[in-house]
C-alpha cells in the first residue's frame, strides 16, 4: 500500500524524470606518475644508528591532491622475498619522502642488495611501480 502511495504522489507532483539513453564516455582519471625514485641508507651520529631514506617525484594529471598513499616495498635482491614496506608523505611539493631508523625495519646497510618497488596511488587506484635496484 505504502508503494501505491509514492507513486501516486509522484505522478501527482507533476515531475516527470527523462533518462539520458547516452551518457557519453565517463570521466578518465589518469594514475599518478613516480618520475623519479631513490633509496639509500647511511650513518646517523645523532642517533647512533643507519637511517634508511626512501623518495619519489610524482606527477598526476589531476593534481596532486588526487594522490592518497605512496610507498616503497622493499625485496631481498637474492631471494626476491619481500622484506619491508615503508609510506612516504608528501613534502608540499611534488616530492613523497620518508626516513626510518635501521631499527625500526627489517633491512641491513651491510646487506645492500634489495629491490625497491615505489607505488603510488590515486583515488581510483594504483599507478605503475617505479623499481629501484639497490647495491
Amino acid at each position: 500500500m505504502r508503494s501505491a502511495t509514492a507513486l501516486s504522489t509522484l505522478l501527482a507532483s507533476g515531475c516527470i524524470v527523462y533518462a539520458d539513453p547516452d551518457p557519453g564516455p565517463a570521466p578518465v582519471n589518469d594514475p599518478p606518475v613516480i618520475e623519479w625514485a631513490d633509496a639509500s641508507c647511511f650513518y646517523d651520529e645523532y642517533y647512533r644508528d643507519d637511517v634508511w631514506w626512501f623518495e619519489a617525484d610524482l606527477r598526476d594529471d589531476e593534481g596532486l591532491d588526487d594522490v592518497v598513499a605512496v610507498y616503497a616495498d622493499v625485496y631481498d635482491g637474492l631471494t626476491e622475498e619481500w622484506v619491508d614496506a615503508f609510506e612516504l608523505y608528501h613534502d608540499g611539493g611534488h616530492t613523497w619522502y620518508s626516513a626510518w631508523q635501521e631499527d625500526s625495519t627489517w633491512l641491513d646497510c651491510d646487506h645492500y642488495d634489495y629491490i625497491v618497488d615505489f607505488v603510488a596511488e590515486d583515488v581510483v587506484g594504483e599507478g605503475e611501480a617505479y623499481t629501484v635496484v639497490l647495491y
